[in-house]
C-alpha cells in the first residue's frame, strides 16, 4: 500500500465523514456534494484495489497477511456503494448521517488495511 495513496484515502474519507455528518446533524437532505464525496471514495478504494493487485502480481505482500487485506479491501468497496443506495431510499436527513459514518468506516478500515499491509501498528 504506498504511503501516498493512504495519506490521501484517509484524509479524504475523514473529509468527507465529517462533512456529511455535520450537514446531516444540520438537517440537509442528501444532495450532489455527499454523492460526489461518496464518488471520490469509491474511485480512491479502487484505486488502492489496482495498486494492489499490481503490486501482489510483483511480487509484494502485506506484512501480516494478504488475504486478509484484500478482505478488508473488499468490504471498504462495499461501504460507499451501500451507504448511497441507502440515501436514495430514504431522503432524509439521516440518511446524510449515514452517509458521514460510511465516511468515517472508511477511515477506520483504511487505517486497518495500512496496519496490516505494513506490519505497524502506531
Amino acid at each position: 500500500m504506498p504511503e501516498l495513496l493512504y495519506q490521501v484515502l484517509l484524509w479524504s474519507a475523514l473529509a468527507v465523514g465529517l462533512g456529511s455528518l455535520l450537514l446531516g446533524l444540520l438537517g440537509k437532505v442528501p444532495g450532489n456534494v455527499t454523492a460526489i464525496g461518496q464518488a471520490v471514495l469509491e474511485l480512491g478504494l479502487l484505486a488502492l484495489l489496482v495498486t494492489s493487485i499490481v503490486l501482489v502480481a510483483g511480487g509484494k505482500s502485506a506484512a501480516t497477511s494478504t488475504v486478509e487485506f484484500f478482505a478488508y479491501l473488499v468490504g471498504a468497496l462495499i461501504i460507499p456503494v451501500a451507504a448511497v443506495f441507502w440515501s436514495l431510499l430514504e431522503r432524509s436527513r439521516w440518511s446524510t448521517v449515514v452517509l458521514g459514518v460510511s465516511g468515517l468506516a472508511i477511515v477506520v478500515m483504511v487505517v486497518r488495511m495500512h496496519q496490516i499491509w505494513t506490519g505497524s501498528y502506531l
